[in-house]
């Protein structure tokens, strides 16, 4: 399995490229040269990626592919752009979309997160931002019921939940299950939810909300990863450190300020720096007018 897997991030300037060679130095440093790692930026901004960003994928053996997002909405919409990523065709049996604020921190393999028949993914953090009878109103769009099963959520367990997602970090066949291949079918699905105008706080949450349809519509079945594979910092855990006695595996930081503050940021330049010999991406291309790495 380890030879037919794809990591697929988002490569886009100019927050997203250098954070995404923090996240590829990662998979490298725990899941080895065995897996491929694709980056996806838009190609109308193919052209803006910094030159130090190109080289770090080279020096990784990463990739950076080109994507069209322009018109693949009804209005312009970049946070769906994670659903575009995951659609694009690959060769590999298998692939995770992973966010950019992404880190693999401890040795690991596909084994512990991909199975078949399912799309692995962890529980959301929480959902605050609506109550559970939106479901009702998401599930009458595909005239589908809403599932039995309830899930507790990572940071607000005080009673199951009808299941909800997280979108940061989805391992999902290549192979098309009974209703087509999934990553098809979620973009089909969210298409589908975003013209729904009585739905609302569709954007920006349109990727988590359809992601339990998508699954469900694709004949497959979600495969709940423990929370040590995708653990979510900030919110409510802001600057707490990682909680001891437990092994993380990956930590989802949302802003490299979270990772400073628990002590997280030397870890990530240390495997940016086995890889590729500098602490800053920048550093490879010290000649670019933009080699400032003040933000790394």
């Amino acid at each position: 399995m380890r030879d037919s897997f794809s990591f697929v991030y988002i490569v886009e300037p100019p927050g997203y490229e250098i954070m995404a060679c923090s996240l590829l130095a990662s998979i490298r440093a725990q899941f080895g040269d065995g897996v491929k790692a694709i980056g996806y930026c838009p190609e109308h901004r193919m052209q803006e990626l910094h030159p130090a960003v190109l080289k770090a994928h080279e020096m990784m053996g990463g990739e950076i592919r080109p994507m069209r997002t322009e018109g693949m909405w009804d209005s312009p919409y970049p946070h769906g752009n994670k659903i575009i990523a995951a659609m694009q065709p690959r060769d590999t049996e298998w692939s995770a979309f992973v966010d950019s604020d992404v880190l693999f921190l401890r040795p690991n393999s596909v084994a512990n997160i991909a199975r078949d028949g399912h799309v692995s993914c962890s529980a959301a953090a929480s959902m605050r931002w609506a109550g559970e009878e939106i479901w009702d109103v998401i599930y009458a769009a595909f005239g589908m019921p809403i599932p039995e099963e309830r899930i507790r959520l990572m940071r607000q367990s005080r009673k199951p939940r009808i299941p909800y997602f997280s979108a940061g970090f989805v391992i999902f066949p290549e192979t098309p299950g009974p209703g087509g291949r999934f990553p098809d079918v979620w973009y089909d699905t969210a298409r589908i939810l975003d013209r729904v105008e009585t739905l609302e706080n569709r954007r920006p949450y349109l990727d988590q909300m359809t992601l339990p349809v998508a699954i469900q519509r694709a004949g497959l079945r979600w495969n709940i990863l423990p929370e040590e594979q995708h653990y979510i910092l900030g919110g409510q855990l802001r600057g707490e450190p990682l909680p001891e006695g437990r092994e993380i595996f990956t930590v989802h930081y949302r802003q490299p300020e979270v990772l400073r503050e628990i002590g997280l940021h030397r870890a990530a330049q240390k495997m940016l720096k086995a890889a590729t010999g500098v602490s800053f991406v920048r550093r490879l291309a010290p000649e670019s007018a933009d080699s400032n790495d003040e933000d790394e």
